[in-house]
């Protein structure tokens, strides 16, 4: 069952710099390749205990300073390292995930694997310019002399859960962070990708991270559990669905903890009537279908202007005939298969609701049996679709457009703007003013103009309302791992008396 690549890892955690068997050495699950709905790997199933193992193995690490007490350019460097082994380990990497996942080869090699290191080259940029700062004093009276500075110290043992869709991207956005902040962690992957995972910690250890400071235990909804509560854990960041984000809070409102959620997303993707019809088609096209539309931030509601609708329409079910449906392994896929059979038949049970509450199936809604056992979707365009209908208000996480027409600005801001989420949203437009006034009116994190899905490290990522809490990328990624400790030091002759 086990893949070259793999058997090191199987039936193993990585806990304090060692493989480990989970506690009972009998708790395991199967890995299933989406491609072709068959097992090919067994992987740890990670119990309360390795979790509380771990945490225990994280905390010594911050309590000798083993990664913090390391010189700032040392660490900045090991960061360094740590890109540079996985452009290195690009293929290996890219078939693992694809099995994993089944994320076209294709998709990983050009977009996910390189980001993912760009990620840990922008973090160690970060590390030797991260402190406090001097600043003026004033008290009340007679002025006397102080000095005020802050300090920038670790919040601690984070806690980091991360989704299937990106089993590399998202553990590279926390672990990067964390590390880049002084902080040690454990790193949950979703069960569905723990090998991708358990590579970059092997990885993580190869370019230098002491034992202990990055720790890996895999596992289902009770290993995640046991991390968020466990008290010697300072901040969950998280990334998934919005419910569970909701669940996570709740859990780590007892101990205060902090907390971070980079959750989901119903996106509009906005298209005036000014731009050239094939640019935006195609932004639509790779804006809903990439990644099998599993994207939290796709932009499934296409708001097109009316006066090009139809055209639009019409343009994009037959670019959509276009895309190959097949396995990720093969180099001429454009949409792989979506993560489960549960995932499966939730779109295609979206499909049905979308037909029967009146929007027109343009093209696709079917499972691909053609292509064997697998969890293949048709890629899916609806229209006449508006903003009451189900599948322009919940987020589907598969490969289907909702496309919505719209009168005018006002109109199309409106309709972008009636959803519970605000994690992301494009325009398409010739006109510059107007493209900056959608991007001010719409309520989203990231609002991009005449593209879509496009990232980049230094760029703040988050959500507005119910897409999260906190930033992933940027500066901004970086306070949430850090505590601000201000020192006030009196430099008079004298002290200052009150009595």
């Amino acid at each position: 069952m086990a893949i070259d690549g793999v058997r090191r890892w199987e039936r193993r955690l990585f806990i304090d710099g060692e493989w480990v068997a989970a506690s009972g050495g009998d708790r395991s699950y199967l890995v299933i390749d989406p491609a072709t709905g068959e097992a090919f790997a067994e992987a740890a199933d990670g119990s309360p205990a390795d979790v509380d193992a771990a945490v225990r193995a994280a905390s010594a690490a911050m309590d000798d300073a083993r990664w913090l007490g390391i010189d700032p350019l040392e660490r900045s460097r090991t960061l360094h390292r740590i890109a540079q082994l996985i452009r290195e380990r690009q293929d290996q990497l890219a078939d693992l995930m694809t099995r994993e996942n089944g994320m076209p080869v294709s998709f990983a090699q050009w977009l996910e694997i390189p980001m993912a290191a760009d990620v840990f080259d922008y973090f160690a940029a970060l590390v030797p310019t991260t402190g406090g700062r001097t600043l003026p004093f004033s008290l009340p009276g007679p002025q006397g002399q102080y000095l005020l500075f802050t300090l920038k110290e670790p919040v601690g043992v984070v806690g980091l859960i991360t989704p299937w869709n990106f089993p590399l991207l998202m553990p590279a956005w926390k672990v990067a962070a964390a590390l880049a902040a002084g902080c040690s962690a454990v790193l949950k992957p979703a069960p569905e990708t723990p090998f991708t995972a358990l590579a970059l910690a092997e990885i993580c250890a190869e370019a230098g991270v002491p034992p202990g400071v990055l720790n890996v235990v895999p596992g289902g909804d009770e290993t995640g559990a046991a991390l968020v509560a466990h008290p010697g854990v300072a901040k969950i960041a998280f990334t998934g669905e919005t419910a569970t984000g909701a669940k996570i809070l709740a859990a780590a409102a007892p101990d205060i903890k902090r907390v971070t959620l980079e959750l989901g997303g119903k996106s509009p993707n906005i298209v005036f009537d000014d731009v050239p019809l094939e640019e935006a088609v195609s932004g639509a096209v790779f804006g809903v279908y990439l990644n099998s539309g599993q994207v939290c931030q796709a932009g499934t509601r296409v708001l097109v202007q009316e006066t090009i609708y139809e055209r639009f329409v019409e343009a994009l079910a037959e670019r959509v005939r276009q895309l190959k449906v097949g396995p990720g392994r093969d180099p001429a896929t454009d949409v792989g298969p979506v993560i489960r059979e549960h995932q499966l038949r939730r779109i295609l049970g979206y499909v049905e609701t979308g037909t029967r509450e009146g929007a027109r199936l343009v093209v696709g809604g079917r499972r691909l049996e053609a292509l064997g056992p697998g969890y293949f979707v048709e890629p899916t365009v609806f229209a006449g679709v508006t903003a009451e209908m189900t599948i322009a208000r919940e987020e589907i996480f598969g490969p289907v457009a909702a496309v919505i027409p719209f009168r005018d600005e006002a109109h199309a801001i409106e309709l972008a703007n009636r959803t519970l989420y605000g994690l992301a949203a494009g325009v398409w437009t010739r006109d510059v003013k107007r493209a900056l006034r959608v991007a001010r009116g719409v309520r989203a994190g990231t609002v991009w103009v005449n593209t879509y899905q496009v990232l980049s490290p230094t760029a703040p990522f988050g959500g507005y309302r119910q897409s999260g809490l906190g930033r992933e990328l940027g500066p901004d990624a970086l306070e949430p791992y850090l505590e601000t400790k201000t020192v006030i030091v009196d430099l008079n002759e004298e002290a200052l008396r009150f009595f």
